[in-house]
């Protein structure tokens, strides 16, 4: 099932991180933050746990939204693939800034941020909370626009497979491919935790929405990034990592006084 891509790629993508982290010494000149690598791994794996559990009841949601489409994008053409492809990364771009602007998200985000290194291995540390946050109801818009369920699950796996190569420190700036792709420099920025590059190359494949619609930012020579949480996690303990910023949220919910705080707490920008 297309919904499975990432479940039976995640081997051979732990594969390519250790094999990384074997000639990162010779690559980066220094040594490979180990414990963070497998802190990832063991992060993936609960994902993965999480990913059999729910998908079935994702999948649900996604097929009855189908039913009530308005028209059907035919994917057997080339202009409905190519339409496909765009749809979902439009839609990818809004959830991903979405994620970055709501606590009630990053909740769940901050996961996937909480690396102090950018290796392959960050790439596979994604939240376990994105049913209980409501994450993937930006998605819904997909099969209500005519995309079949199983082929938008199929490109957002692709979306997400192709943004592996792309948590790297080792691939320089691509020249004119900077305009238009999401590239290893384009998203060091994204993980980067300078003020200048905070919530900044929203995209997935692409940047062309981060171009249009005024997030983009480019890597500057002159200010290396730095990866990590601005509050730095330190624990490699995949619990405590895939819950740290839940329990964050929760303790100033406790703390905020009236309403109106309370709800700022959950449901505005985090910090």
């Amino acid at each position: 099932m297309p919904q499975h891509i990432l479940l039976w790629a995640l081997p051979a993508l732990v594969a390519i991180g250790l094999l990384e982290a074997l000639f990162w010494r010779r690559l980066r000149g220094s040594s490979y933050p180990w414990g963070e690598g497998f802190a990832s791994i063991g992060v993936a794996i609960g994902q993965a746990v999480k990913r059999v559990l729910a998908g079935g009841l994702v999948l649900a949601l996604f097929m009855a939204v189908w039913q009530v489409r308005p028209w059907t994008v035919p994917l057997d053409t080339g202009w409905g693939l190519a339409l496909l492809l765009l749809a979902t990364e439009f839609v990818y771009y809004w959830h991903h800034r979405l994620h970055h602007r709501v606590r009630w998200f990053w909740a769940t985000h901050a996961v996937h941020h909480s690396p102090n290194h950018l290796t392959f291995l960050t790439a596979v540390r994604l939240g376990w909370t994105s049913e209980i946050s409501g994450g993937f109801l930006p998605f819904l818009a997909l099969p209500l626009m005519g995309f079949h369920p199983l082929a938008v699950f199929a490109a957002l796996a692709l979306n997400l497979l192709y943004q592996f190569w792309i948590h790297t420190e080792t691939v320089p700036r691509l020249g004119w491919l900077e305009y238009v792709l999401n590239t290893p420099s384009n998203h060091r920025v994204h993980h980067a935790s300078n003020a200048r590059y905070l919530d900044r190359n929203f995209g997935g494949m692409l940047v062309i929405f981060d171009r249009i619609f005024g997030t983009y930012e480019a890597e500057a020579a002159e200010e290396p990034c730095r990866y990590g949480l601005t509050t730095p996690v330190l624990s490699i303990n995949p619990v405590t990592i895939a819950f740290h910023e839940w329990r964050n949220m929760l303790r100033d919910l406790r703390r905020a006084r009236g309403m109106r705080n309370k709800l700022r707490m959950l449901f505005g920008p985090p910090g």
